[in-house]
Parts: C-alpha cells; structure tokens; sequence
C-alpha cells in the first residue's frame, strides 16, 4: 500500500468534518469558503484525534462518541464561548425557558451544541468515510508520527479560533464557568478511557434492515431539529429538550443492542450516518448563514453541497454493499 491510500482515509476526513459540520448545515455559502478552510484544522484535526484515540484504544464507537461529546464542549464552551457568550452572532438561546443561572447558559443551547458537533462534526463523518475503507475500519491509519503532527494541527486551529473570537467579542466566561466546563470535558475523557473493547456477542437480536434504519435516522433527527426550532421561549422549546433526551436514553441503547446482532453490517452503520446526513441537506435551505449575504448565493450554495453529499452517499452505499457481499462470501 502506497503512502497516498495510508493516509487518503485521514486526509477524506479531515476534509468531510469540517464540510458537514458548517458546510452542509447551511452555516457557512460558496463565498464563504476561505472561512471554512481556517476550521479545517480544528474540526478535521478533532475528528482525525477522535477517531485514532478510540481505534487505537479500542474502545470503537462508544469511546467515540463520548470523545466527541468532549470535542463539542470544548469548542462551543472553551475556545468560542458561544455557550456563555449572550451576544455570540445568531444566537438566542440563553434567558429563555431552559435556562440555568447557576450554569449561565441554557439546556437547549447546550444540547444543541452536542448534536451539532458530536453527531454531525465528528461521528458522522467518521461512519462515512471508514464506510470507504472497510478492511481498515477499525484500524488506526496514523503512526507515531502522524499523530503527533495532527494534534499540532488541532492545537493551531484551536488557538486560531479562541483568538478570533476574542479579538471579535472582548469577551471570556467567568473563572466558574470555565471550570464547569472544564470538569464536563474532563470527565467525559475519563468515561471515554474507561470503556472496554467488547467482542460482538451476538444476543443482539435481529437488527432492522439497513433501509429501515436509514429512514428512521432521517425522521428522528429532522424530528429533533423541527421540535428544537418551534419555540425559543416558553414551553415549546422543551419538546427539543426532551426528544434530545429521548433519544440518547432510548434509541442510543436500542442501536448499541443491534449493532450486537450477528447480522449487523456495514450497510448499517452507513445507513445511520446517511440518514442524519441527508437530515443537514433539506435544513441547510432554512438556516441562515452566520455571515449573512445574499440569498441566491446561499440556496445556490445549499443545493451545490446537498448535491455533493448525496453523491458521497451514493458512493459509500456501494462501497458498504461490496463490504456486506465480501463478508457474508467469507461466511460461507
């Protein structure tokens, strides 16, 4: 194997996280694209980090996830302070119904933030591009070397970001916020390390079939994000918090138990990432871009990045498919 297909896997998804994460979502347009390329090293170096920690742990999905819940907070909290930042540009989630004043932030702010970040900036872009390289997908693909040279990556786009967003704003959270969130990033590390490699047991039951599963990600999480974007005051900005809720305490653990069946596959775990995938191209059209600007560019913008991720779609379902026929032909 040539060095260019070793580290083709770590270049598709230092490239694919930051796409979707700001891209895809309708946050950032076409003439917007040089912004997009400075996030580059902090949402692709964290997704890279995310993903080479857990594989080389072993801990698969569940540390990733986990990690990536850690990543969410320390961007959102730590380095732009948008959780504590009331006059953050876009941002009205703060002195309304689910607002804490001993955290100084809101519950749907915070939980908005994870599923930003942690599904879609992150294990989204993992599950697609690991989809690519199936006899690699639990696998590290960096040595020694390459890891060093993307957490320096990571750190740069992490400093860039905090002083961008200070040189814009003048503003840092106080000290017990800091350490709030500090103390939620630390422990969710901690969770993260302490979860074991577990060998597929097989009492997972029979596992929906993947276009099932596809379907039911595209429901639930537009679902979500319909629900959360009812109301930013009164009661209706809880139906988001509690399907938030709803979700990690329900049909988390019901995926977990599938991906435990004997007939849990690569079409699976594709299908999960591409129907929250296909959830950011039909909500990009009614966000509107953190920089403002015209809207022929922004739809012109949407479509072009929808039209690009359904083809990244198109070809990691073949590629899951070649998987799933490559394995059950070893079966036999």
């Amino acid at each position: 194997m040539s060095r260019l297909q070793r580290l083709a896997p770590v270049v598709g998804l230092f490239v694919l996280a930051p796409f979707v994460g700001e891209f895809l979502l309708g946050n950032l347009t076409l003439a917007q694209f040089p912004i997009g390329t400075l996030l580059a090293p902090l949402y692709g170096g964290g997704a890279v980090l995310v993903r080479e920690i857990a594989r080389r742990r072993g801990g698969g999905w569940p540390m990733m996830a986990l990690l990536a819940c850690a990543y969410a907070l320390i961007e959102e909290g730590t380095l732009d302070q948008l959780l504590w930042n009331p006059a953050y540009a876009g941002v009205d989630s703060f002195h309304t119904s689910t607002y804490v004043p001993m955290l100084g932030t809101s519950v749907e702010l915070v939980q908005t933030v994870v599923a930003l970040h942690a599904v879609w900036s992150i294990c989204i872009p993992i599950a697609l591009v690991e989809t690519f390289v199936p006899g690699r997908r639990t696998t590290p693909w960096l040595g020694v070397t390459g890891l060093l040279t993307v957490s320096i990556v990571f750190v740069l786009g992490a400093a860039f970001v905090f002083w961008g967003n200070y040189a814009e704003y003048r503003f840092l959270a106080p000290a017990h916020q800091q350490v709030l969130i500090g103390t939620a990033v630390v422990g969710l590390v901690v969770a993260a390390f302490s979860v074991r490699s577990r060998t597929p047991t097989g009492d997972g039951g029979r596992a929906p079939s993947p276009w099932i599963l596809g379907t039911a990600a595209l429901v639930t999480t537009s679902a979500y994000w319909m629900a959360s974007g009812l109301s930013t005051a009164g009661w209706g900005e809880w139906i988001g918090v509690a399907l938030w809720s709803l979700i990690v305490a329900v049909i988390v653990p019901m995926v977990l138990r599938w991906s435990r069946s004997p007939d849990w596959g690569s079409r699976h775990r594709f299908s999960l990432a591409a129907g929250a995938t296909l959830t950011y191209v039909w909500l990009a059209f009614p966000v509107v871009p953190a920089g403002g600007g015209s809207v022929v560019v922004d739809l012109m913008s949407n479509a072009v990045f929808g039209a690009a991720a359904v083809v990244v779609l198109l070809l990691a379902s073949r590629a899951a498919a070649r998987s799933d026929r490559a394995l059950m032909a070893e079966q036999r």
